[in-house]
């Protein structure tokens, strides 16, 4: 099997083709694409992810995870230990926290967790630089954006709400909405009967495999961003499309 990576000027992201089998005695020429077959898909409903791709979360994040660490009488973890967390869920995020010696705080860790993180949503958590200027332009370009994370609804409300996005989406799934949280694909298909939009006019947007391993259970396209959190992990999930800046998502969604 091989993909083809090819990287267009304009618009400025990364399209990855399908994989190409080669079979015994055949040539191993890279296969040729036309230029129809580069033609971009118009996308009419954009699903973002929150932490990692909207909002940089990741500092109070910590703080709260080490409130619980401190109170449960265990050593705090530094930053960059705890960003690798991010993605599963609160109680994932605890559970991965604790370790597995103390599996059996899972609950009480939650507990102290979430009590700190409802009263510090907003302390430290910011809007990517450009991310709120591309949301209010794929917006006014008629756009459908809705929000799917696993962080919980209410909380994932308030940090919208507290940065000033909320009117851009028309719809949030967190990871206590439904039955099933991401990488379940029923988040997509729950938004999917909401807006009235195909999958094929669908594109879901995230920072991590978590994102992209959900859009491909869905049978949705999807996008990974470069500057979140596990921008490392789509070596192994392969999004169909890379990009590294909004200024590029925007190329990728209105142009």
């Amino acid at each position: 099997m091989r993909v083809v990576v090819c990287r267009l000027d304009s618009p400025s992201f990364i399209v990855r083709a399908p994989s190409v089998q080669i079979g015994p005695g055949e040539a191993s020429t890279p296969p040729v694409f036309s230029l129809l077959w580069l033609r971009m898909p118009h996308f009419a409903h954009v699903i973002f992810d929150l932490d990692g791709t909207v909002v940089d979360t990741q500092a109070d994040l910590a703080a709260a995870t080490n409130y619980m660490l401190a109170t449960l009488g265990l050593p705090t973890l530094p930053l960059v230990r705890v960003r690798g967390y991010i993605g599963h869920g609160v109680r994932a995020l605890v559970r991965s926290a604790l370790g597995p010696a103390n599996a059996h705080l899972v609950d009480r860790g939650c507990e102290l967790f979430m009590a700190y993180y409802q009263r510090h949503l907003l302390d430290a958590s910011r809007v990517y630089p450009g991310i709120a200027r591309l949301l209010a332009a794929a917006h006014a370009r008629g756009l459908v954006l809705s929000l799917l994370t696993n962080k919980p609804e209410a909380l994932s409300r308030a940090i919208l709400a507290g940065l000033g996005l909320t009117p851009f989406f028309v719809a949030v799934v967190g990871g206590d909405t439904l039955a099933t949280k991401k990488p379940d694909p029923g988040g997509i298909f729950y938004l999917q009967g909401l807006t009235g939009i195909t999958l094929a006019q669908t594109l879901v947007v995230g920072d991590s495999s978590i994102d992209i391993d959900t859009g491909y259970a869905a049978g949705v396209a999807t996008c990974g961003v470069g500057w979140g959190y596990g921008a490392q992990s789509f070596a192994s999930s392969s999004p169909l499309f890379v990009v590294d800046t909004p200024e590029q998502l925007y190329d990728l969604l209105c142009r």
